[in-house]
């Protein structure tokens, strides 16, 4: 099971201008949701070291947060195939995929 770290929980929270702390676990369940989507999509990655990943992450929450996911995708198309393409393994020359 995916767990997101509080300082993760907390910055989301500073952006989005949240100060309350009765949203807790519902921003966390949509952070974890958000980000297995992200993972689905580009890859595994490591939330607290991958900055792009993490905005994906945190703009899919935004988007569900305001009632709209079903806009997440198209208005991020081109960062979610840079995100994935940069999680590709690197492969040398010589070797098949």
């Amino acid at each position: 099971m995916t767990v997101i770290p509080d300082e993760v929980l907390e910055e989301f929270k500073e952006r989005m201008k949240i100060t309350s702390n009765s949203e807790d676990k519902n921003l966390q369940r949509m952070l974890v949701s958000s980000f297995n989507r992200i993972t689905e999509l580009c890859g595994d990655f490591d939330l607290e070291r991958e900055s792009s990943g993490k905005d994906l992450v945190f703009e899919r929450t935004r988007f569900m947060y305001n009632d709209a996911l079903e806009y997440f995708e198209d208005s991020f198309l081109s960062l979610i195939q840079s995100f994935a393409f940069e999680q590709l393994p690197e492969v040398e020359p010589d070797e098949k995929i």
